[in-house]
């Protein structure tokens, strides 16, 4: 072949080339622009999924802090309900030993024939004809409150448990019963007064008085020396009625 034919047959093959490269660069050109395309879409729906899943952390880390919160709080309640639980029953087999004890000492024998704190008998209940002739509650507690004041200690209690025997659904029996033992504590009768000021809290759980009950039987646990049940006592009050005046005394006297 003549080399003057030569560059004409190699001019079409490079103009080939040429064009397979032009097409090449198309495909590849479009390929990238797809694959942009596709990392975009995979980027904002995996900025989507990151947000739903910190959506979900955020969620599961609320729901967590509301079951401790709430798991925090039945703790208290259940702890609560101990106390009160400790208060109603748990204290009884002690009460009654003391009850035992109460007749050992001559001394003390005085106020057991006296007026009974312990809770009435359905069967002790007086008569309606009887009950008919009695003065009121508010009336025989005015009396007890004014026989109190005066150191009539044994007229004080006929009337107060005259209050609690007759009238043992009256308002005013929760008083009755805690100015009964106030009588006895007054007397220095501490053993009658712890007696009866269980009775304000076992069988009056929603008294206003119940508070006062707890200290006032916790002071005379100490004048009998028994510290240990005192301190109990005091416990029971803070755990029970923090914010009463009673238990304030009780942070004062640490």
């Amino acid at each position: 072949m003549s080399k003057s034919i030569k560059p004409f047959l190699v001019l079409p093959l490079l103009l080939l080339s040429s064009c397979a490269s032009k097409q090449d660069l198309l495909v590849v050109t479009d390929d990238l622009r797809k694959l942009k395309s596709d990392a975009e879409t995979v980027k904002s729906q995996s900025a989507g999924s990151y947000t739903d899943v910190q959506q979900l952390r955020d969620e599961v880390l609320r729901l967590q802090g509301l079951l401790e919160e709430m798991g925090h709080s039945n703790h208290q309640e259940f702890a609560r309900l101990g106390v009160e639980d400790s208060l109603l029953i748990h204290k009884v087999d002690e009460l009654e030993s003391r009850v035992q004890k109460i007749e050992q000492y001559p001394a003390l024998a005085k106020f057991v024939s006296k007026a009974s704190p312990v809770p009435l008998k359905l069967n002790d209940a007086p008569s309606a004809d009887k009950k008919r002739e009695l003065p009121s509650d508010a009336v025989l507690l005015k009396d007890g409150l004014e026989q109190l004041a005066k150191k009539n200690y044994t007229g004080a209690r006929e009337s107060f448990t005259t209050v609690v025997k007759s009238y043992p659904k009256s308002d005013l029996a929760d008083d009755a019963q805690f100015h009964l033992a106030e009588s006895y504590f007054s007397e220095k009768g501490y053993e009658q007064a712890i007696l009866a000021y269980q009775v304000v809290i076992a069988k009056y759980p929603k008294s206003n008085q119940r508070p006062a009950a707890l200290y006032k039987q916790a002071i005379a646990f100490e004048r009998i020396g028994d510290a240990q049940h005192a301190k109990e006592r005091f416990k029971d009050l803070l755990n029970v009625y923090p914010a009463s005046p009673e238990a304030d005394l009780v942070r004062k006297r640490k």
